[in-house]
C-alpha cells in the first residue's frame, strides 16, 4: 500500500453554532464576534487535539461579514474593526497571518482551496477559517429598542492590503482583502440591475424560458425544489428556520410568503435574519500525526476549483452559468470522480437558479438525490458570505459517518459571479496536488461577449425583473436583443405602473420592446406584441 504524502492537507475539525435569541435579555444577545469564537472553539474540540492545534495554527481567516461587504453600510451597534485579530485574541491564538477575506459567498470553499495549497507547500502548518452573522439579533434589538455593543475589537485597526501588528502577538501580519472586484458594471447599475433580488430574476426567467415553462409551472418547480430543502433544514440542529414547508405553501402568495421579486416569494430566497457561526481547521497529515488527531476525524479535499465570471450582461447566455459548469467539471475531473460517485451534494442555494443550473451541469436528479446537506439558504439560513462554511462542516459530519463516500460542495459569490467547488472524503488521496484553475479563467475569457448598446432601439425581450415593496411592484427592467444581435438593458420608469402591471400579468419574454434614451439611462418606452 502506497503511503500518503505527509504534506497532504487534511480537514481535522469543524464547528457550527446557531442562536435563537428572543430579544428578552440584551445581555445574552449574540454578536458576530461571539458566534465566530463559539464555532471556532467547537471546531478545535472536534479535532480531538485542541491544545496542540491552538499552538500550531499560524494562519487565521475570517469570512467577511455582509455589513462589511456593502459600501455605505450602517452599523447601529458599532463594528469590530479587526475581526481576525479579535478572534485570535478570544481564542488565545498567535497566528503569523490574520486575514479578513474578500467579499463573496464563494470564499469558504475558495479559502479551503487556498489553505490546502499553503499547507502542502509548507507555508502554513495549520489554518483556521471562521465566519458568522448576527443579523437576526440586530433586527430583533432594533425592533425592541435595545442597545447592543458590537464594537469590541483588538486594539489595532485593519487596513486594506497588508500591515503588521494586530494585537495577537509579535510578528502577526494582518491582511484585509477588501471588497474585491465590482460584480456589476456602471452600465448595469445605471440601467436597472442592483441588489440580488433585483438581479437574480434575470437568470431565473431566462432559465425558465429555455426550459419552455410558463410562470405557474416554474413556480411549481421552485416550490418542489425548496420543499425538499426545507425538509432537510427541519432535521438540522443548526438551522435558523427548522420548519418543513409544503409545495402548496411555497408556491402560493400569502402574508407569510409575500412577493419580493418576480418570480420569487419570501421563502424562495436566502434568509439573512440569522445568528449563525461556523469554523473549520486544516493541517497537514504530518502535523495531524504529530498532534494525535484521530483517524476518524480526518477528511480530505480531493478535486477543487474556483473561477470568476464576467458581469451579467457580458455573459453570452443568461440562462446558463459557465462558471458553475467549469468549476464543477474541474473539481470532479481532478478528483477522478463523476456525479454518480458522489453521495452528497451541497449546491449553493441563494436563489432557485443557482441550484437548478448546478444540478443541470452535474446531470443530478435533485428529486432523487438531495442537492443540500444543510437545508439551504432559505431554510437552514443565509449567514452571508459564510454559508458554505456550514455546508463544509455539515458535509464533514456526513462523510465521517460514511468513510468510503464522497461529497461535493459548490459555493457561489455575487450574481453567479464567483464559483468555488470542492470534493471531500475520508478516503485519503495518494498523490495530492493543488489544482490550478488557470485554464478555466482562459475558457471564460474566450467566450463571445455580447455587444452592449443604448437606446433609442427596438429589441426583443430575453429576460426581465420586477421587484416589490410591501407587496407593490415598484421597479423593473428588461434585458433584450436587437435585430443585429446586440444586447440592451433598460429600466422601467418609476411612475409607469401600466408597464409594471402588464409585465406581471403577461409573460413579456419574446415580446418586442421599444427603448428610449433619457439622459444617461435606457428607459422602456413601450412593450409591443410578440416579435
Amino acid at each position: 500500500m502506497t503511503a500518503i504524502d505527509p504534506r497532504t492537507p487534511v480537514l481535522v475539525g469543524v464547528g457550527q453554532t446557531v442562536d435563537h435569541w428572543d430579544g428578552e435579555d440584551a445581555r445574552s444577545a449574540p454578536d458576530p464576534a461571539s458566534l465566530r469564537a463559539r464555532a471556532a472553539r467547537i471546531a478545535l474540540a472536534d479535532s480531538g487535539a485542541a491544545d496542540g492545534l491552538m499552538a500550531t495554527i499560524d494562519c487565521l481567516y475570517v469570512i467577511r461579514t455582509m455589513a462589511d461587504s456593502v459600501p455605505g453600510s450602517i452599523y447601529p451597534f458599532g463594528r469590530c474593526a479587526n475581526p481576525p485579530g479579535t478572534l485570535a485574541d478570544d481564542l488565545g491564538l498567535m497566528p503569523r497571518d490574520a486575514i479578513y477575506s474578500v467579499a463573496g459567498g464563494d470564499q469558504p470553499q475558495a479559502l479551503v482551496n487556498e489553505a490546502a495549497a499553503a499547507i502542502f507547500a509548507g507555508t502554513a502548518r495549520a489554518v483556521m477559517i471562521a465566519g458568522s452573522e448576527a443579523t437576526a439579533a440586530q433586527k430583533v434589538a432594533q425592533r425592541r429598542g435595545l442597545t447592543l455593543d458590537w464594537s469590541r475589537s483588538t486594539s489595532t485597526g485593519t487596513s486594506t492590503g497588508t500591515s503588521t501588528g494586530t494585537g495577537t502577538g509579535t510578528g502577526t501580519t494582518l491582511e484585509d482583502r477588501g471588497l474585491g472586484k465590482r460584480l456589476l458594471s456602471a452600465y448595469e447599475l445605471t440601467n436597472g440591475l442592483g441588489m440580488p433580488t433585483q438581479t437574480y430574476p434575470a437568470f431565473d426567467h431566462a432559465l425558465r424560458a429555455r426550459m419552455g415553462l410558463g410562470r405557474r409551472a416554474y413556480a411549481a418547480l421552485m416550490a418542489e425544489l425548496w420543499s425538499g430543502f426545507s425538509a432537510i433544514a427541519a432535521r438540522n440542529p443548526y438551522s435558523q428556520f427548522p420548519v418543513e414547508r409544503s409545495v402548496e405553501f411555497l408556491m402560493t402568495p400569502s402574508a407569510e410568503n409575500y412577493p419580493v421579486a418576480d418570480p420569487y416569494l419570501k421563502w424562495h430566497v436566502a434568509q439573512d435574519a440569522v445568528n449563525q457561526g461556523a469554523a473549520v481547521v486544516l493541517t497537514s497529515v504530518a502535523e495531524a500525526d504529530r498532534l494525535g488527531v484521530p483517524q476518524q476525524r480526518r477528511l480530505y479535499l480531493h478535486g477543487h476549483a474556483d473561477v470568476a465570471d464576467r458581469v451579467p450582461t457580458e455573459r453570452p447566455d443568461l440562462s446558463r452559468s459557465r462558471a458553475i459548469e467549469l468549476v464543477l467539471a474541474h473539481a470532479l475531473a481532478t478528483s477522478g470522480k463523476t456525479t454518480a460517485d458522489i453521495a452528497w451534494f451541497d449546491l449553493y442555494s441563494c436563489f432557485p437558479c443557482a441550484v437548478l443550473l448546478a444540478a443541470e451541469a452535474l446531470a443530478l436528479d435533485w428529486r432523487t438525490i438531495p442537492a443540500t446537506v444543510t437545508g439551504g439558504l432559505p431554510f437552514f439560513g443565509g449567514p452571508g458570505n459564510s454559508y458554505s462554511l456550514h455546508a463544509i462542516a455539515s458535509m464533514a459530519e456526513r462523510l465521517r459517518a460514511a468513510p468510503d463516500a464522497f461529497g461535493l460542495v459548490l459555493a457561489n459569490g455575487g450574481f453567479l459571479s464567483k464559483e468555488a467547488a470542492g470534493v471531500y472524503s475520508a478516503v485519503a488521496p495518494i498523490a495530492w496536488q493543488p489544482q490550478s484553475s488557470a485554464a478555466l479563467v482562459q475558457q471564460i475569457a474566450a467566450d463571445p461577449t455580447p455587444r452592449l448598446v443604448d437606446g433609442p432601439v427596438d429589441a426583443t425581450i430575453d429576460s426581465y425583473g420586477v421587484t416589490f415593496a410591501r407587496g407593490v411592484p415598484v421597479r423593473g427592467y428588461v434585458i433584450a436583443t436587437t435585430t443585429d444581435k446586440s444586447r440592451v438593458l433598460a429600466r422601467i420608469r418609476r411612475d409607469d405602473t401600466a408597464i409594471l402591471t402588464a409585465m406581471l400579468r403577461h409573460d413579456p419574454i419574446g415580446l418586442a420592446v421599444g427603448i428610449a434614451r433619457e439622459g444617461d439611462i435606457n428607459m422602456i418606452d413601450h412593450i409591443g406584441p410578440t416579435a
